[in-house]
């Protein structure tokens, strides 16, 4: 069984692991985020169930909690607000106002755009084809005119994911910085939020 000591406490806490009476924690995920809480549960040896939502939502946030809520709740949810505007804040979510927090550390800087290793895998569907910039690319200069740069917060860089977010960053003719960000936070706002379920 996995422990945790709890701040402040010198009695440890139990969160849901390998040898667990405990049955599985249901966690209801951004589509963005499902991944790499998979690969934090494995390498924790937490016993999850993780139910991914479409990362489409992101470009609808105002569908995220009737579709949290389709997924039957969970034991926790994987969002942020991400735009919900309070609409997830009766449930035991993540912290802080998008995922990107969770993995850049910060809160949200200014006419920034950010990318993460799974927007970089599936720029092209997700925002490309999501916003329709595919079928209307004269659209980009409306969404993106107020951004001044791509920041992407690199979980696992790689040569093709690098390769990928510089071609992502020309598309939407923006400068590209790169953050090496790991997802040492998330699993840590992740192990909070399942020991206070």
């Amino acid at each position: 069984m996995t422990k945790v000591a709890n701040a402040g406490s010198t009695e440890p806490k139990k969160v849901v692991g390998v040898g667990s009476t405990e049955p599985k924690k249901v966690v209801v995920a951004c589509g963005a985020l499902a991944l790499h809480i998979d690969q934090i549960a494995k390498r924790r040896g937490w016993k999850l169930e993780v139910r991914p939502l479409p990362p489409e939502l992101h470009n609808r946030p105002e569908r995220i909690r009737a579709a949290v809520d389709a997924a039957g709740g969970g034991d926790v949810v994987a969002y942020a607000d991400c735009g919900t505007r309070g609409a997830l804040d009766d449930l035991a979510r993540l912290p802080g106002g998008d995922c990107y927090e969770l993995f850049g550390g910060a809160a949200h800087e200014p006419a920034t755009y950010y990318l993460t290793d799974f927007l970089v895998r599936s720029f092209d569907r997700v925002v490309w084809r999501g916003l329709g910039l595919d079928r209307y690319p004269e659209l980009r200069d409306d969404y993106f005119r107020n951004y001044e740069r791509v920041v992407w917060l690199a979980q696992r860089r790689t040569p093709e994911l690098t390769a990928r977010a510089e071609a992502a960053a020309e598309k939407l003719g923006l400068p590209l910085e790169v953050r090496d960000t790991g997802d040492t936070a998330l699993e840590h706002a992740l192990e909070r939020l399942l020991l206070e379920a």
